[in-house]
């Protein structure tokens, strides 16, 4: 068994949780402390729970960084609809509306407080007004599928954990039961929201969100939990079992499937998992400005590098640091970037919102990327 052990008793009677980062690294504390693995036939894993994951980093976000991230703040902001979404077309409102406002959080902002305290705010009641009667999170226009339903679940459970809203709760709940409702009994996800065939991509986010909502006191199935366990592992690659495939024996190991896959078995309490390290050993070979995807697979690969720690989250955010310091645009007093991977369907907004999470993740504000 994956378990994701119960929250604490304040976060199951809806409180809100802290949003200081000496108080985020105490509950990520806390929180490691109560998750262990529990050994099965087929899985065998002492019955003690490991040591506390407690972010003792050497990495730091200098004075020059925290003006970038905050000047890329400035640009998503300015770029964000009457309505409160952030939108590049009319495609993926909802997704990209989350990854924008998940920007924001791994800054430190909340709805309601700071400068940009308005524009998380709108942007939350636009992911509301994107939640459907049936539990479905899609834009009333454009494109939407479960990869946009999963990145919005996502960002409705951190800020569930940050906002006394009460309009969040029941609209994340129904959020939660779409997902487990439409699970297949691989233990996966397709991007329609009912059940048929999976892809990792899409299980992934999913899986995400299940533990997102998990820390913001949800009750979640454990027998989701392992057989979303079971699918990821499924999806190993035969010839270099170090890398992921899209689906089950497709032979097409790749960075940003590798990335995903061992962060969702990190947020699943795997976190000595012999997949997680050789996958980080892949990730760092594999690793290219150029590649494709390279935009959503390190969505991924920071946290989940982060979650390893010591000298490979030390390595990757200073490889990763430099090239994005490198590469930032700068237009009056607000920062952007134009994404390292263009044709793949990336545009600034996401490339922006992805890049500044990744800066700001050694502040410690967002419990998904915590030890």
């Amino acid at each position: 068994m994956h378990r994701l052990d119960s929250n604490t008793e304040s976060e199951r009677q809806g409180r809100p949780r802290w949003h200081r980062p000496a108080r985020w690294i105490a509950c990520a504390a806390a929180l490691a402390m109560c998750m262990s693995i529990r050994p099965t036939r087929a899985d065998p894993v002492p019955d003690a729970p490991p040591a506390p994951r407690v972010a003792q980093d050497t990495v730091q976000v200098d004075a020059r960084t925290e003006q970038t991230i905050r000047g890329a703040l400035r640009y998503l902001a300015e770029k964000q609809q009457p309505n409160g979404s952030f939108v590049a077309d009319q495609n993926h409102q909802a997704a990209l509306s989350a990854y924008a406002l998940m920007a924001f959080m791994a800054a430190g902002e909340v709805p309601g407080e700071g400068e940009f305290g308005s524009a998380v705010k709108k942007g939350e009641d636009f992911l509301l007004d994107c939640c459907r009667p049936d539990g479905y999170i899609a834009a009333p226009t454009g494109e939407n599928n479960m990869y946009g339903h999963g990145i919005a679940t996502i960002c409705l459970a951190e800020m569930y954990g940050e906002s006394p809203n009460p309009a969040l709760r029941p609209k994340l709940e129904r959020a939660i039961k779409l997902i487990v409702s439409c699970q297949n009994a691989q233990g996966g996800w397709r991007y329609p929201p009912k059940i048929g065939d999976a892809d990792i991509s899409v299980t992934v986010l999913q899986v995400v969100a299940l533990r997102a909502a998990k820390n913001a006191g949800l009750d979640i199935p454990q027998s989701t939990i392992d057989r979303a366990v079971a699918y990821v592992k499924s999806c190993q690659d035969r010839f270099d079992p170090r890398g992921f495939d899209y689906q089950p024996g497709t032979l097409q190991a790749g960075f940003a499937r590798t990335a995903a896959a061992i962060y969702s078995l990190q947020v699943c309490g795997l976190y000595d998992d012999p997949m997680v390290a050789a996958g980080s050993e892949f990730l760092v070979e594999k690793r290219d400005l150029s590649m494709q995807y390279f935009t959503y697979g390190n969505f991924y690969a920071a946290p989940a590098e982060y979650m390893i720690g010591g000298k490979a989250w030390t390595d990757w955010y200073g490889w990763i640091h430099t090239e994005l310091m490198d590469k930032v645009q700068t237009m009056g007093d607000t920062k952007y970037w134009n994404p390292f991977d263009p044709g793949t369907g990336v545009n600034t907004i996401y490339a922006t919102s992805v890049y500044t999470m990744i800066l700001a993740m050694p502040l410690h504000y967002v419990p998904l990327y915590q030890r």
